[in-house]
């Protein structure tokens, strides 16, 4: 454990992240931004501590491979049929938000017009039965767990909602799939590359243009 953080400076990336804002990927109601930002605090605390551990995803391969490791995707549904991490577990801590009632519909249609057009994202609120789906899934709280999301907010969260669980072998993909590279992982799933799984809407297209771009650069 003392070795592993070492390598990864906890201190150093939570400086770059010291006022953690939601991931451009989800966009969340009211209430699941005011629990994520009760959240956040602890969920750093912990990582800091080393309660749970932080793995790069260069890392993460060998974590998974000869540590014993499972590692448990908690992105949205939509956000995982495009690129995934052959084998992973899926339990969502985020889901879309079905109430159909006039100011769930408003906010609805402000966020379209807002955000959701932009990225591609339903509006969200917390899962409610993200422990109980996990307990289901694995059962052995001395389990270890990589948790994972897009870009390690969300893991974040999860993470210290699976502590309060009694899960106590945790790690944490620190930064997301966002900062993994093509290699890191042995083999994915999806019609995208895992990195960009996150981008969605409008701005799906203004990174493919970009990468277009890049491409063209690099063969001029």
């Amino acid at each position: 454990m003392t070795i592993q953080l070492k390598q990864f400076d906890t201190s150093t990336f939570f400086k770059h992240e010291k006022q953690p804002k939601p991931s451009q990927s989800i966009t969340l109601n009211r209430r699941s931004t005011l629990q994520l930002n009760a959240v956040s605090g602890k969920a750093q605390r912990l990582i800091q501590s080393g309660t749970v551990r932080p793995v790069p995803p260069k890392d993460a391969s060998s974590a998974l491979k000869s540590e014993g490791y499972i590692l448990l995707d908690i992105r949205p549904q939509w956000e995982r049929e495009k690129a995934r991490v052959s084998d992973s577990l899926h339990v969502p801590l985020f889901v879309a938000d079905v109430d159909n009632s006039p100011l769930t519909l408003l906010k609805k249609w402000v966020h379209f017009g807002y955000i959701g057009l932009w990225t591609g994202q339903s509006l969200t609120m917390i899962n409610p039965e993200f422990l109980r789906q996990v307990e289901k899934k694995v059962p052995d709280k001395d389990s270890k767990l990589l948790v994972a999301c897009g870009e390690g907010l969300r893991s974040m969260m999860a993470a210290s909602k699976l502590h309060e669980g009694g899960y106590r072998n945790l790690g944490w993909l620190a930064g997301g799939f966002s900062r993994a590279r093509d290699d890191d992982f042995h083999s994915v799933e999806g019609t995208q590359r895992l990195q960009y799984a996150t981008v969605g809407g409008v701005s799906y297209y203004f990174l493919q243009l970009l990468l277009l771009l890049q491409t063209v650069g690099k063969k001029s």
